[in-house]
């Protein structure tokens, strides 16, 4: 663990740091610009502290997400990168790599991982790490910790995840409508289709409901103005093309971050970050010095990142590897087994996505348009680059063309870099549990 750094050496008083985590949630968030989705509780956090527009975790799925930046290291460095992989083999982690909760307990804070918070709303207490772990906290809710004892705390919501959240969000009062969606460009106009976008919206009501909720009892605790909180998502929306793939959608959440006294209220920034950068900015308030090595970067009092990578490996049953970087305006993708399609069967995304079932069935009766098509192509492309600003949406492919040469050889050799430092595989990554 790294040496305390001067703030805590003179004996000043440390915050207390909560994790809020929306499953599977992307940036579908008022504050955000989405008009059709209502969310005052997370807006709250966005007017009371800082909003970050281009945060990203560096794995579409959760459990590989989830081992990076709880560990504050890539999943390709530390071996975590199939998704639920290790779990059985006794895997062992590499170096020095430690949860951020354990640095944390052993730096005299009380670590939880929230489960009753107020009546009907309660975290899930998921990990979902990709190896074998302890409990790895101390605690289910902060108010288990010694007088005056700091807590670090995470609480794991559901919502918008598929499953029992999807159908909780559709008994709520005011519900989203199906025909006021605007869909993706990539995506048909199909009422599946826009059933399963507007019911993706209410569940994010309904997260913000327990956000809300939980707001209040950090309040009614007395420890609201002194606990840093930070909300943001485990990967982005679980919607196809959004969670298991590196476009914006799979990996692209959002980030607020609210610590009053310390953060100016209602700041925006808009340079890429990482979820791991979140691992880091929460040690430093801690007061300690970031560990070595370590792939996070602090959020706040440093030179801004100018890019993130992204990676994706097996999904369930489905093998991939796939690696992106990504700047403020541009994204390059290399598919390193583009032979397999976007398509590969994936029993859970045949059961919770009814619109890859819509996908299918236009493709098979030639009704989808070029750009519909894309997701359908027998084998992906050797590289994919977008040029965000102009194509959010990221479906015109420039790695082709000669525009913007210059940055793609650029990103090309970062990227190149960055996957030269990956481990060799350890036997048993690719063994779906």
């Amino acid at each position: 663990m790294g040496a305390l750094a001067p703030a805590i050496l003179k004996g000043q008083s440390r915050p207390n740091i909560l994790w809020i985590l929306g499953d599977d949630l992307g940036p579908q968030l008022s504050c955000y610009g989405h008009p059709l989705v209502r969310t005052p509780n997370m807006d709250r956090l966005a007017n009371e502290g800082v909003r970050f527009t281009r945060a990203h975790t560096t794995a579409p799925v959760c459990s590989s997400s989830r081992s990076a930046f709880n560990l504050g290291l890539y999943q390709t460095y530390t071996g975590t990168h199939n998704h639920r992989s290790h779990r059985d083999d006794n895997y062992q982690l590499p170096g020095s790599a430690r949860l951020i909760s354990e640095r944390l307990a052993e730096a005299g804070y009380f670590t939880a991982n929230v489960t009753g918070i107020s009546p009907g709303v309660r975290g899930t207490a998921k990990t979902d790490w990709n190896w074998k772990a302890g409990k790895g906290f101390m605690g289910s809710h902060w108010r288990e910790r010694a007088a005056g004892q700091p807590f670090f705390a995470q609480i794991n919501f559901q919502a918008p995840h598929k499953g029992p959240a999807f159908v909780e969000a559709r008994k709520q009062a005011e519900l989203v409508d199906p025909a006021k969606v605007e869909l993706p460009p990539y995506y048909p106009d199909d009422p599946r289709v826009r059933n399963e976008v507007a019911n993706y919206y209410d569940a994010i009501h309904l997260l913000d409901k327990q956000v809300g909720a939980t707001l209040e009892q950090l309040k009614s605790d007395g420890v609201l103005d002194n606990t840093v909180i930070f909300l943001f998502g485990d990967n982005g929306r679980c919607l196809i093309r959004g969670k298991q793939w590196l476009y914006d959608a799979g990996t692209h959440v959002p980030l607020l971050v609210r610590y009053p006294g310390t953060l100016k209220a209602g700041l925006v920034r808009e340079e890429p970050v990482s979820a791991l950068d979140i691992t880091a900015q929460s040690l430093l308030y801690a007061g300690l010095k970031l560990p070595e090595p370590f792939h996070g970067h602090p959020l706040f009092g440093v030179k801004p990142r100018e890019h993130v990578f992204t990676a994706r490996d097996r999904c369930d049953m489905t093998v991939d590897r796939i690696r992106a970087i990504q700047t403020k305006r541009f994204k390059l993708i290399r598919n390193l087994m583009p032979e397999k399609a976007y398509t590969q069967h994936n029993d859970y995304i045949l059961k919770e996505y009814p619109t890859f079932t819509a996908l299918k069935e236009w493709h098979a009766a030639g009704k989808l348009n070029a750009t519909q098509s894309l997701f359908m192509a027998e084998r992906k492309p050797d590289v994919e680059f977008y040029d965000l600003e102009k194509d959010p949406h990221e479906v015109r492919n420039l790695a082709s063309g000669n525009e913007f040469s210059r940055e793609r050889g650029r990103l090309e050799k970062l990227l190149s870099g960055w996957i030269a430092s990956e481990p060799k595989p350890v036997p048993g990554h690719s063994k779906p549990v």
